[in-house]
């Protein structure tokens, strides 16, 4: 099942939901003022396989560990 992220405009908050592509255009409920959120643009990495490691924005949770080291770069595909 994907991952959507969602902003309230309400509270401003960010969040994500775990939801079938069926749901994926379905209102989401903001979990702190429980207003309507939008859906957002998500943001990912592509990683090639060539001949050097490419270093890659470090934008999401799994690459936490590696970005303290590398500046905020992530050189590891998860």
């Amino acid at each position: 099942m994907p991952i959507y992220e969602y902003h309230c405009p309400s509270c401003d908050h960010k969040f994500e939901l775990r939801r079938p592509m069926s749901e994926a255009t379905a209102p989401a409920s903001c979990p702190q003022c429980h207003n309507g959120a939008r859906r957002t643009l998500s943001i990912f990495a592509s990683i090639s396989r060539g001949s050097s490691p490419a270093l890659v924005p470090a934008t999401g949770p799994a690459c936490g560990s590696c970005a303290a080291f590398n500046q905020g770069y992530c050189s590891s595909p998860n």
